[in-house]
């Protein structure tokens, strides 16, 4: 039987509500910093959600005037990500000559859940104006659920093709698996992978909360995101992006690259059950992570650690927690250090699996794990299932031997990803 090419982590890039790049972000998460705000803007003023997670740097003061005028903000912040994991992967200007890697050899993933929302919305609003001719000439090709991924394709040479995953908030988990895929496959060397999106604008905040998805905790911000606490109400929104530059340890060796983390498996799933709610009992979520610890020939045992998806929604944390524990066993649960960023960023969407890879990526390398905000008292049906829930403080993870994590990513229409990543 052919071995399998492997999957190794070198660079990452980052811009989040708790950081404005990969350094930041971690910190920031290890601190227990809360990224979400009251909104100012007068458009808030009447709505019933008032609170948001925004991107703690503005992509448009990053970017040069021409990339900001032609990208829309959620490429905006793909864009700014995929340079700092560029340059982190110790690569420098585009694929071709001179470059480690060729053009052939290089694609990228970039997802998001929703696409250009700004620009369609401003597009919008100046045609309903000025008519048909106020229209930017740009519009479709901002608005375009792949705009990220083929400008990030356009700023490094990538020809090897440039792909956008799209399945809800878990479109930045599913990149990082195509990406996986990609290079088993033998058709890249490297790809940059990853999510983003920007939909903090008023016509989001009415239909999520139309929903009843969102916190309502308009008077305390800081301490609306609540995973798997009692008092949980919904999650809040947040904006940002993460890239990761994935590579084949061989050619990452070849090159002397430092890889942070492998991406030794995925999973996936869905659902069949409905447009917006979990199947209470966690089945799709289930199989994707036996499917996700299979692909790695990881056991339950393995895992020291898992970045959860827990959006703080009454129904998704709990749903998660039953898979979690009912995959994971009980010794193990017990044993598997469990953490929700999204207790501190917000719920970034479609960049969200994006950014827990990341700090994912993060733990391992760094063997500690950062704690769920908010946190005050566990909700006694997911306190009975004995996970081990990080609150008040990092975690630190086993000092020696291997070390394996899950991180989770679920969308709306029952979408299921899950990744599973190993110390190097």
């Amino acid at each position: 039987m052919e071995k399998r090419i492997r999957v190794v982590v070198t660079g990452l890039g980052a811009t989040t509500p708790v950081g404005g790049d990969s350094t930041t972000f971690w910190q920031s998460l290890l601190g227990g910093t809360s990224g979400v705000r009251a909104l100012t803007q007068p458009w808030a003023r009447e709505l019933p959600v008032r609170i948001a997670a925004p991107a703690a740097r503005d992509p448009a003061g990053v970017l040069d005037r021409i990339d900001a005028r032609r990208l829309d903000r959620s490429a905006q912040f793909a864009l700014v990500a995929a340079r700092e994991a560029w340059a982190d992967a110790g690569l420098r200007g585009p694929a071709g000559p001179g470059s480690p890697v060729a053009p052939r050899r290089l694609a990228t993933v970039v997802s998001s859940a929703v696409g250009g929302w700004h620009t369609l919305l401003g597009s919008w609003d100046a045609m309903a104006a000025g008519g048909a001719r106020a229209v930017p000439p740009l519009t479709i090709p901002k608005l375009m659920p792949n705009a990220a991924s083929a400008r990030v394709s356009m700023e490094f040479g990538a020809h090897g093709g440039s792909h956008a995953a799209v399945s809800a908030c878990a479109s930045g988990a599913e990149a990082i698996a195509s990406a996986c895929d990609l290079i088993r496959s033998g058709r890249a060397d490297i790809v940059l992978a990853g999510g983003c999106d920007a939909v903090i604008h008023p016509l989001a905040f009415a239909a999520f909360a139309a929903m009843r998805a969102m916190s309502r905790r308009n008077t305390e911000p800081e301490a609306a995101s609540r995973p798997f606490d009692a008092g949980r109400d919904g999650f809040v929104l947040g904006e940002g992006a993460a890239v990761l530059v994935l590579e084949s340890a061989a050619h990452a060796e070849r090159r002397g690259a430092r890889p942070y983390a492998e991406i030794a498996g995925h999973g996936a799933s869905a659902d069949a059950h409905h447009l917006a709610q979990p199947d209470p009992a966690g089945r799709g979520v289930a199989e994707a992570l036996s499917a996700a610890l299979a692909d790695a020939g990881a056991s339950p045992y393995d895992v020291a650690h898992v970045s959860a998806h827990a959006t703080a929604t009454p129904a998704g944390d709990l749903a998660e927690a039953r898979a979690l524990a009912g995959v994971l066993g009980p010794v193990a649960a017990r044993h598997a250090a469990v953490t929700a960023t999204k207790s501190m960023t917000g719920h970034m969407l479609g960049a969200s699996g994006a950014v827990q890879a990341l700090a994912c990526v993060l733990a391992l390398h760094e063997r500690v794990a950062p704690p769920v905000l908010n946190l005050t008292a566990v909700d006694p049906e997911i306190r009975d299932l004995d996970l081990d829930l990080i609150r008040d403080k990092p975690r630190e993870l086993p000092f020696e031997g291997p070390l394996t994590a899950l991180s989770d990513a679920f969308g709306f229409g029952g979408h299921n990803v899950v990744l599973v990543l190993r110390t190097v």
